[in-house]
């Protein structure tokens, strides 16, 4: 069968039939319908068989980064008016489920993909200029202008927006034009094969929070793999070390001048988590899945035993609850609403259920439930990485908290 023909048959026999009772498939058009299908062919004959060697020795599968690219998840043609099929920017929630399939294959692909498709890309999108939006964002379109998004910090994650400790200052050279970058990062996935760092960091005259895209091989710039991980293994996180790293004026992203403009673009992007923590929900079910169908205990198939239904219905239960969150943050934000609170609440209950389902997965799957073999063991691993990412369960829930009583409580 060629790849053309698996494709087509993959999109006409239905993409998602283990959600059958949310009916996922009736939300994506036809042609969304043909590039996820692309796309899950790929990733299940090209990606997956490479999957567990790659996690266990710690290392990025890169020989799948090109393929990846040269298929056009981004804005592909047949989304986006370039084929005359269609017009104007692929929807979100074709992104959403974009997010999904890389994820129900593996967490360490999504992020990998979504550290240039979601945060990156929302950093030039609403932190740039418009002659710098015009200049940058077809580049990072098409991955000819690689960038990754430098927050966090080695003694800052959840207190990041007080606790910011890089700075930039003018240079003392006085002609206005160039900064210089102090400070460490840390946790940055992907940093050590980027073009550039998008690097926040506090102005020291005004106090406020600046962004910069900055070199990876400029003089100062330090990158080094964190080692020793047990999630997301295959992500390749970064401590990046900053010292009088020179930056021009023209690199520097005009549209972020306080952590404001910073908390607009983490409200954007929690919803990428969440379809992420979706994703990862969806493939340890259907590992789990396949595995209690295969498997035999007592003379019988496991999944004909009453617990392990159970267990699985509980499992469906909350992918299908997350898919129904993750949907509905997604229209509404197409409506251009964008409520901290809503994203929060998003990321916060799927990652709730993301974790209770990959530990159903892992108990289903017995001892072999902790061997790279059943696939069960690294969704159960990755997920606790996406449990915190992108805000923890706690700040989350605060953040809801906040808007239900109208009181902060937010320790200061």
């Amino acid at each position: 069968m060629s790849l053309e023909t698996h494709v087509e048959t993959a999109v006409t026999e239905r993409l998602y039939d283990v959600c059958d009772y949310y009916d996922a498939e009736s939300l994506l058009t036809e042609d969304e319908r043909r590039v996820l299908g692309r796309l899950r062919d790929f990733l299940d004959r090209e990606a997956k068989p490479l999957l567990a060697d790659y996690w266990e020795r710690g290392e990025f599968p890169t020989r799948l980064a090109q393929p990846l690219i040269d298929l056009d998840l981004m804005e592909p043609a047949e989304l986006t008016g370039t084929s005359g099929t269609n017009s104007g920017p692929a929807r979100g929630i074709y992104q959403g489920f974009r997010i999904f399939e890389l994820a129900r294959t593996d967490a360490s692909l999504a992020t990998w993909y979504t550290a240039q498709a979601g945060l990156f890309r929302t950093a030039i999108r609403m932190g740039a200029s418009a002659e710098q939006e015009a200049e940058w964002m077809p580049r990072v379109i098409d991955f000819s202008l690689k960038g990754v998004f430098s927050l966090t910090e080695p003694e800052s994650g959840s207190d990041i927006a007080g606790g910011l400790s890089t700075t930039a200052r003018r240079s003392p050279d006085g002609d206005g034009e160039t900064w210089v970058l102090d400070g460490a990062k840390r946790w940055i996935g992907g940093a050590a094969t980027t073009d550039v760092l998008a690097v926040f960091a506090r102005d020291v005259a005004d106090g406020q929070v600046k962004a910069f895209l900055v070199d990876r091989q400029a003089a100062g710039v330090t990158v080094e793999k964190i080692h020793r991980k047990t999630s997301l293994r295959m992500m390749q996180n970064a401590h990046i070390t900053l010292d009088g790293v020179r930056v021009p004026e023209s690199m520097r992203l005009h549209n972020v001048n306080s952590f404001k403009d910073v908390a607009a673009m983490l409200r954007a992007m929690r919803s990428d988590v969440a379809w992420i923590a979706t994703g990862i929900q969806a493939g340890a079910f259907e590992a789990a899945l396949r595995y209690v169908r295969e498997r035999r205990q007592f003379g019988r198939p496991l999944g004909s035993f009453q617990l392990v239904q159970e267990k699985l219905a509980r499992m469906l239960g909350n992918l299908t609850a997350s898919l129904s969150l993750v949907v509905r943050l997604t229209e509404q934000q197409a409506n251009g609403i964008y409520r901290d609170q809503d994203s929060a609440l998003a990321k916060m209950q799927s990652c709730l259920a993301m974790r209770e389902t990959v530990a159903l997965a892992r108990e289903l799957a017995g001892g072999n439930g902790i061997t790279l073999e059943s696939d069960v063991a690294r969704f159960h691993a990755d997920a606790e990485a996406v449990y915190s990412y992108e805000g923890t369960h706690e700040i989350n829930a605060l953040i809801v908290g906040r808007a239900l009583t109208g009181e902060s409580a937010f320790t200061r």
